[in-house]
Formats: C-alpha cells, structure tokens, sequence
C-alpha cells in the first residue's frame, strides 16, 4: 500500500514503507524502548518507574505500543495497536506518540488522556552518545533465527505525568534513565501461557544492563552458556571530562559475580558487580543493589501476554489496559522475570542509578538458585 509518506525519501527496498523491510520476512521489527526512574530510587518514600515503548512491523502492516508505570507495589499498563495504513511512519497508536525532536539528542513522548488513567508529556534528554551495539547475529539449522542491531543511550528527563488524577514533575536532576532503538530481523519470544506452546529455555545466563552517573555510562549486553565464556558481549564505556568531552571504550571481556533474593514469586536481583575489562587501560569494576522499582515487560506484550503478541494484528485501532499487584503469585506468574529492574550503582567512588534486565535458565551452573523461576 502506497501512502503520503512514500513521497519521502529514506526508502531502502524496491517497496513502499509499509511493506517489504529486511526483505519481507514477517519477523521484521522496528523497536523503541525508554524508561525513566528518579535518581533517588523513591518519589516521597514510594518506589517508582516509567516504560514506554513501541513496535513497527512493516511486512505485517501492524504497530504497537505500550506505556506503563510501577507505584510500590503495583504496575499500572496502558496497551495499543493500529493498522499501518496511510500513516505506516507516524511512531504512535491511539493517545500515545513518540516524536524524535533532534537525532541522538532529544526525543518527545506523549500519552493524552485514556481510560487507563496514566498520562504524560515527556522529552527524554540525552547525557551521553549513543552506543551502538555488536550486531546480533544467529542461525539455527541454516535458518537465520535473529539478525538486528540496537543502539543505546543514557538520558536525563523532563515534564510531567499524572496517574489517577495525581501529577508528578519530572526535572532532569531528579528523574534519569534509558532508551534503545533496534531494528532487523527479531527472534520471536513466546512465553504466554494463554497462547501454547511456551518456549523452554535451558543453560544460559543473560543481562542487559545500563548504569549511568553524572560523568561515567556503562552498558552492558552479555549472554553465555557457562560463566567467563559469553556467547555474545556487548559493552561500552562513556567518560565525560571536566570540559565536557566523552571518551569511549568497548569491552572485551566482563565478568560478573550476582547475588539473588529468595524470591518466592520469581528471579529477583539482590546485589553484585560487573568487572569490564577493555584492550587498552584499566578495567573497571562497577557495583549494583537491586532497589524495589521493577516494571514487567509482559506489560507492554514482551513474549506475549494474554493471547496478544508483539506484532499481531488487532484491526484498525484496539487498546487495553490494567493493573497489576506485584504481590499476587498468580499475577506474578504471568509476569515472569523480563523485566527492568531499578538498581542503585557504585564506581570508584561514584554513586548512580539504572536498570537491568536479567534471566538465569535451568542447567546455568554458576546461579542455581534462581532457576526454580522461568528465565524470561
């Protein structure tokens, strides 16, 4: 299908924009991916985080988006999705739109008033770079199974969000946080119990980490099968001098030393380090303890969540919403461990704050004790 948005320039395959990316391959995926959190950890004494997404697929004629927050010890989730029709490139469903104001610099998130009672007007500020990340290869059985490159990057935020009726200001001084944007061909993840069958994950260790202080960003991909052999690594350094210049490095090895909560309800972090090591220069050791604030990406249909999958077509417009009590075995059951967990960071005498995404599958010998829980 033709649209408006065809007459502008940017095409990359003998198609329009709302077909026929990474060669047609349904799995095809354009993501967007934020989160804020305030630098203490708490807003008047109470844990909090924001996640907002959204996903393109261009060969399905689909996007969907989510936006969601945790307040104590419930997540509040706002869901839609939209036919691509003559609007294939207008990132946003419904109430909420995302709008990329200057490039690597500064990007606008809104969620108008819905049903859901979460609002937002929101403009994420970068602090450091992008990263631009290894590219994720993987076949299986000379089938290509996932074939995508993210970038990622530390910001700052600001403007405001109401939740049932309730505003909050958002300054760059107090809320900090998190974005990425990916795109190619994407493994799909399916762990919904309420659309069989759930993939079975067995022997890995896996963690997206993002850590950011006023001068240092550390971010981290890992994924390995036994510990000090990573499968796939990804990680980068940012260091801003006193006259504001960044320097950058990338990783060649880390490793990594958890410690876990006996969470009866799934795999949460309780505290540990990461010790990057890089071609040239010192390594660098950084610290983490999981605070309370956690958002379950099952909210914004990571795996898949009540039948509704990432790019599955819902007709022209359809949006949900609920809420979440984290305490609740059985919802946490649904939520499973994908998640972005708030964590308080130290380095060298710094103190910050980020997140990290995390899962540890049945048969990883070096963290038995979480593996009693779903890894993903």
């Amino acid at each position: 299908m033709m649209s408006a948005q065809d007459d502008l320039i940017g095409h990359q395959a003998p198609a329009p924009f709302a077909q026929r990316a990474g060669n047609g391959d349904a799995r095809f995926t354009e993501r967007y991916w934020y989160t804020l959190h305030p630098v203490s950890g708490t807003v008047d004494g109470v844990p909090m985080i924001v996640d907002i997404g959204m996903g393109y697929y261009p060969n399905k004629g689909v996007m969907d988006v989510f936006a969601g927050i945790t307040v104590g010890r419930h997540q509040h989730n706002f869901r839609a999705s939209r036919a691509l029709g003559a609007t294939p490139l207008e990132a946003g469903a419904g109430p909420l739109r995302i709008e990329v104001l200057e490039g690597m610099k500064r990007h606008r998130l809104t969620l108008a008033d819905n049903a859901s009672g979460f609002s937002f007007a929101l403009d994420f500020e970068a602090s450091f770079p992008v990263a631009q990340e290894k590219q994720n290869f993987r076949e299986r059985k000379g089938v290509v199974e996932e074939d995508m490159v993210r970038i990622s990057q530390f910001g700052r935020w600001r403007g405001w969000f109401a939740l049932d009726g309730t505003r909050h200001e958002v300054t760059p001084q107090a809320w900090w946080g998190q974005r990425d944007h990916s795109w190619g061909i994407r493994s799909e993840m399916r762990t919904d119990e309420a659309a069989p069958p759930v993939q079975q994950h067995s022997g890995f260790f896996w963690t997206w980490s993002m850590l950011q202080f006023e001068d240092l960003g550390i971010s981290i991909f890992l994924k390995e099968r036994e510990a000090g052999k990573p499968h796939y690594l990804s990680a980068s350094e940012f260091v801003r001098a006193a006259d504001g210049s960044v320097t950058h490095r990338e990783a060649v090895n880390v490793t990594h030393d958890l410690e876990w909560v006996d969470d009866p309800l799934g795999q949460t972090l309780s505290a540990g380090s990461f010790t990057l090591e890089f071609a040239e220069g010192p390594a660098r050791t950084v610290r983490m303890e999981g605070l309370e604030a956690r958002f379950y990406l099952k909210g914004g249909l990571y795996g898949g969540f009540n039948g509704w999958n990432h790019g599955d077509s819902k007709g022209a417009y359809h949006c949900e919403h609920d809420v979440w009590a984290l305490d609740d075995a059985a919802v946490r059951a649904k939520a499973r461990t994908l998640g972005d967990h708030v964590v308080r960071a130290t380095c060298d005498g710094r103190t910050g704050v980020g997140i990290s995404e995390y899962g540890v599958a049945q048969g990883y010998a070096r963290y038995p004790g979480p593996q009693k829980h779903p890894a993903l």
